[in-house]
């Protein structure tokens, strides 16, 4: 296919992000070839791309982050399915020049599974790679960015040799003029105030929260970030660990005042948390803004609209920055620090922020930014002579993301509530101060006796609900017991109706005393008739991993019960898999394996075909987070 003059003179950098640090990335990527003069550079998202015209571009670069167990984003996972399509053929990318870069963490059993997965089928199309996958590592000590600095040089070193055209300044690539700041990518527009505009006082706060986060330019590229599903109010919130527990872990209540909810077992439930007002207050006066004009955010790029349409779509600025930019508990990227430079009026603090953005001072502001967890509020703090305009403020500060939590309850038996199951998240810097999450934070902080509605989204987990008639092994040690109280109220739900099939679930905890979640529930359907119960087939084993002197976790409940687990898996069980991303589910993973291995005879690669066929059957599903 002949390249259109665009074509080889454009550089395509697309990502696919799940946390935001992929789509950082890529417009690093992007930056730094239009500084070495690039012609022409796209930074797309990769659901924004159509896989089809691919074949028409000549210099491609994929950023791609992983998570969970191995999984692609969302964004990519449409242009996955495209590219495995059968008729695409070993020259269908020919022609066609690529790089990826990964963003994973090696502390999961799949690193960087998804940007090695891309590398092999690109090159299986008959793409050429510029150089070899780079892949980023959380657990570098400078995190995803010590392996990504050295492999941008890399790039734009075999790009200029190849194609010197594409970048006829290199040398400003390498020897960057910290002088010189381009423009803002984001526009804002500052409304006079009238009376007319007090209207977007009563707009309805699901509207509010919908008009502020579609013209946020950091948000404009992140799913299903339209107007909430249900706005929600909490109706318990109750601690389900000891008191005097190093953890606090709490089952939450939440109901829809006005209707019913729909969702099925297996689903997450995303939050939008609220920042503390006072965090907002004071980001507000750091940065000399007027809490109270109203403003129109867009992106520079975006088609010019009418008076009328800007006055529409005003906001007063306290209610974006609320809704939209994460001031006090995201750290800003290393970017910002590079912007920061340009409007730092002290000498000192100039020369700092200078070298916080240069290669050599990467590991330094690793442990100062990221490691500490510093805040936008924070580095602006330290950096006083800092004054920097809303735009870039606008276009740099982290956007205030949405968290999802696995619900714990049955739609059956609960038809107008949905449960969560949240541990508090909080942790210490290596400098020894306290952090906490922001909305597992504020949740716990919430009163069941005031009003208090919580913006929320529903969404498809990656749980699939089963059918009553197909038996289950789960296994969810800590807070990965969350779907699964969902699994068996469902079923015991279920049982009142019709023949259901058994359950043997396996959980696992520190001590019986301090952290046994959701104990009379789970004992309640292993006695008699239910669900759990060895009567009906089902079982419910535990592990209290520091109880005794050696550690016992739920693979070895999982071994000890071998037999159970094995009449279960030949009669058509499915596997669920849920908790902690670390070793947890390779363990779990391994002890079955020694479960098929014992009951069947068979070697251990038997074992492990035996295992891969039951997930491609779609009866081996893991849900994991970090």
């Amino acid at each position: 296919m002949a390249a259109t003059p665009a074509a080889d003179s454009r550089l395509l950098v697309i990502y696919a992000s799940e946390t935001g640090n992929a789509m950082d990335a890529a417009e690093r990527v992007g930056r730094q070839a239009e500084r070495g003069g690039c012609p022409a550079v796209d930074v797309l998202p990769m659901d924004s791309f159509d896989p089809s015209c691919l074949p028409s571009e000549r210099f491609v670069v994929f950023v791609v982050s992983t998570t969970g167990q191995g999984d692609p984003p969302d964004s990519m996972k449409g242009f996955w399915r495209y590219l495995l399509k059968k008729n695409l053929g070993a020259r269908w990318l020919e022609g066609v020049r690529y790089a990826v870069f990964g963003l994973g963490d090696s502390g999961y059993q799949k690193y960087n599974f998804a940007a090695k997965k891309l590398d092999k089928r690109l090159l299986h199309l008959g793409a050429e790679p510029i150089i070899q996958v780079g892949l980023g590592d959380d657990q570098h000590p400078s995190g995803y960015e010590g392996a990504l600095d050295p492999w941008l040089l890399s790039l734009w070193e075999s790009l200029n040799q190849t194609t010197p055209s594409l970048l006829p300044r290199m040398y400003d690539i390498i020897n960057p003029d910290l002088s010189v700041l381009g423009d803002a990518k984001v526009e804002v527009i500052y409304h006079s105030s009238d009376k007319a505009q007090q209207d977007s006082n009563l707009l309805d706060f699901k509207n509010l929260i919908q008009r502020a986060r579609s013209m946020s330019p950091s948000l404009q590229f992140y799913n299903n970030d339209k107007e909430p599903h249900y706005m929600l109010q909490m109706v318990s919130n109750r601690c389900l660990t000891k008191e005097n527990s190093d953890r606090d872990v709490r089952h939450f209540e939440l109901e829809n005042p006005s209707s019913g909810i729909t969702y099925q077992v297996g689903d997450a439930l995303e939050i939008l948390p609220s920042q503390s007002p006072s965090a907002v207050d004071s980001f507000i006066e750091r940065c000399k803004l007027d809490p109270d004009c109203y403003i129109t955010v867009r992106a520079k790029d975006r088609v010019k609209i009418s008076k009328g349409s800007l006055l529409k779509d005003r906001i007063k600025l306290k209610t974006f920055v609320a809704l939209t930019m994460d001031v006090a508990s995201a750290s800003p990227r290393r970017y910002f620090f590079e912007v920061m430079s340009f409007f730092a009026t002290a000498e000192h603090e100039k020369e700092k922020l200078q070298y916080f953005a240069s290669p050599e001072g990467r590991d330094d502001l690793y442990q100062y930014n990221q490691k500490e967890g510093r805040t936008i509020l924070e580095v602006l703090d330290d950096f006083p002579s800092v004054q920097m305009p809303f735009e870039w403020l606008v276009q740099l500060t982290p956007p205030l993301k949405k968290r999802a939590f696995s619900i714990s309850s049955s739609p059956l038996a609960k038809p107008n509530q949905i449960h969560l199951t949240v541990s508090i998240v909080s942790w210490r810097t290596p400098f020894k101060r306290m952090r906490r999450g922001l909305c597992s934070s504020w949740l716990a902080g919430l009163n069941p006796n005031e009003e208090n509605l919580i913006p929320c989204w529903v969404h498809h987990g990656s749980l699939p609900p089963p059918h009553p008639s197909t038996p289950l092994i789960l296994i969810g040690p800590g807070t990965g017991c969350a779907p699964f109280c969902a699994f068996v109220a469902e079923r015991a739900a279920q049982s009142t109706s019709e023949a259901t099939a058994p359950i043997l679930f396996f959980f696992g905890c520190r001590n019986q005393e301090n952290d046994f979640l959701y104990k009379d529930f789970w004992y309640a359907h292993a006695h008699d008739q239910g669900v759990l119960s060895s009567k009906n087939g089902g079982g419910f084993f535990v592990a209290f991993s520091r109880d005794q002197p050696q550690k016992v976790y739920v693979q070895h409940r999982i071994r000890e019960q071998s037999a159970r687990v094995w009449n279960l898996l030949k009669s058509g069980a499915a596997i669920y898999i849920a908790g902690s991303s670390t070793k947890m589910p390779a363990d779990v993973t391994a002890a079955l394996e020694e479960v098929i291995c014992q009951e069947t005879g068979c070697s251990e690669e038997e074992a492990s075909i035996w295992l891969r066929k039951l997930e491609r059957n779609g009866k081996f599903h893991t849900e994991t987070w970090s």
